[in-house]
């Protein structure tokens, strides 16, 4: 799986990347096909809101599906730790994930 991880806006120690993209090979690991994934911190545009640190994560699935999770907090760390919840219960929401990793698409007719 292609692994990105960029920031808007703000600078992003090593660590938190190697962080990142640790938390998008958790969630590969569980997700139906992944084909590409991608982490995006960013600085909230507004000087007075309560979390100014966002990060957003992106996970494209073989089959088309695009799965994109946000969450906003303090720091960044806890923003990942929030947008990787957030994509998970998507995950275990999605159609593809219940009919399992080796399950074919196709409807039977």
């Amino acid at each position: 799986m292609l692994m990105t991880v960029t920031s808007r806006h703000c600078e992003i120690p090593d660590e938190l990347k190697a962080r990142a993209e640790h938390v998008l090979d958790r969630i590969a690991n569980h997700a139906p096909r992944p084909v590409d994934g991608t982490v995006v911190f960013d600085m909230a545009d507004h000087k007075n809101a309560t979390e100014r640190h966002q990060a957003e994560i992106r996970l494209h699935l073989g089959h088309g599906e695009v799965l994109i999770a946000a969450g906003p907090a303090d720091d960044h760390r806890t923003a990942l730790d929030h947008a990787e919840a957030r994509l998970r219960s998507q995950l275990e929401k999605s159609p593809a994930r219940s009919r399992g990793k080796h399950h074919d698409s196709a409807e039977p007719v």
